[in-house]
């Protein structure tokens, strides 16, 4: 679990909300609590006691040459633990973050220097529980989205909180 003054780098999908609606019916503890659902684009990010202001100034200028992406999620995946949906149309966004900030390790390492852009709908559960969020969120797909803006945030004792929201421009 993290601890506060961790942060992350997020690409907000209000539209997806309802894939992680059908997960909690499952099981509340499979989604993680206070961030809406969301692409993670680097995770953990900077220490919160160091975004100075020419972090968040990168942070804009990296948006900035963005334009808005239309998302389209259509695909649900599990293991052991885990599900999710790919969200491939993220993924240059998610690398242009990583090459930006090549010292920082996309969740620490695990999953390689590149993870695959993807909304997480669990984590935890065995099978059969994964089995049945798949079968509240298959029906609900595919979904549309639209991606705006790369959002900071950041973990504090009340939960995760917006650091700043940098809008795609490009």
């Amino acid at each position: 679990m993290p601890e506060p003054g961790t942060t992350a780098l997020v690409i907000l999908l209000p539209a997806a909300e309802p894939v992680l609606a059908a997960a909690r019916r499952v099981d509340p503890a499979l989604v993680r609590p206070g961030l809406p659902a969301h692409v993670t684009a680097l995770y953990p990010f900077l220490p919160d006691s160091s975004l100075t202001s020419s972090v968040l100034a990168a942070v804009r200028s990296l948006a900035s040459g963005v334009s808005p992406i239309e998302v389209r999620l259509d695909e649900f995946l599990a293991a052991p633990g885990f599900a999710a949906l790919p969200a491939p149309s993220l993924q240059p966004v998610t690398d242009a973050v990583c090459s930006r900030w090549p010292g920082v390790l996309p969740y620490g390492g695990r999953f390689g220097p590149r993870p695959s852009a993807h909304v997480t709908v669990a984590m935890g559960g065995d099978e059969e529980i994964l089995s049945r969020v798949a079968d509240e969120v298959r029906p609900l797909l595919p979904l549309t989205a639209c991606a705006t803006a790369l959002q900071l945030v950041a973990l504090t004792e009340r939960g995760w909180e917006p650091r700043i929201e940098a809008p795609f421009d490009g």
